[in-house]
């Protein structure tokens, strides 16, 4: 089996839109922004489904999804946090610094379990994915906010619903984390 999969290249090109969407935002095209935005988003539908649905889930995509997810939006949430945009809509770099500090601690704790402890591939959980729902929600909400050119009045309630399923699944991956060496299917 090919690890170039459908399913794996539509991840490789999610990854490579994310430099396409900061270049946008950084040269004042928040339309185009929130165009290649939503069809890296498409593809993080798409490759799930041709996945499952070829039967060809891989390894090397079970690590590359999660990432290219990662990147692309952690890139959404630094270039529209950056002061010297020119946005009609910037969100609060506490949001930010929150949601990156999240990551990096999920990153790093799945590599020292990886590297110390035992090969795991840990799969995402519900409030994982409720995160990554909401920051696209929250990310595309924004976007459209700044083509506009007025604040959205419903991206507070975006901001506050973002940070709450920030901290609630950073708790769910604690626990989950703590219950690992006692029992490895919790993970």
């Amino acid at each position: 089996m090919t690890v170039f999969t459908p399913a794996n290249l539509l991840t490789l090109s999610r990854m490579g839109l994310v430099p396409v969407f900061a270049l946008c935002m950084l040269y004042g095209h928040p339309g185009w922004a929130l165009v290649t935005f939503v069809v890296a988003g498409a593809t993080d539908l798409l490759d799930g489904l041709i996945a499952r649905w070829t039967r060809q889930q891989t390894t090397l995509g079970a690590w590359l999804d999660p990432m290219a997810d990662k990147l692309l939006l952690l890139t959404m949430f630094v270039m529209l946090t950056l002061p010297d945009l020119g946005l009609a809509y910037r969100l609060p770099l506490w949001l930010t610094v929150l949601v990156i500090s999240r990551d990096v601690a999920i990153v790093l704790t799945a590599a020292i379990i990886n590297l110390a402890v035992a090969r795991r591939t840990f799969k995402p959980s519900l409030f994982g994915k409720a995160a990554t729902g909401i920051y696209i929600l929250t990310g595309v909400a924004a976007l459209y906010a700044n083509y506009r050119g007025v604040p959205a009045g419903a991206m507070d309630a975006l901001v506050y619903l973002s940070l709450a399923i920030t901290l609630v699944s950073a708790v769910d991956y604690f626990r989950r984390v703590m219950r690992f060496p006692s029992d490895p299917r919790a993970a």
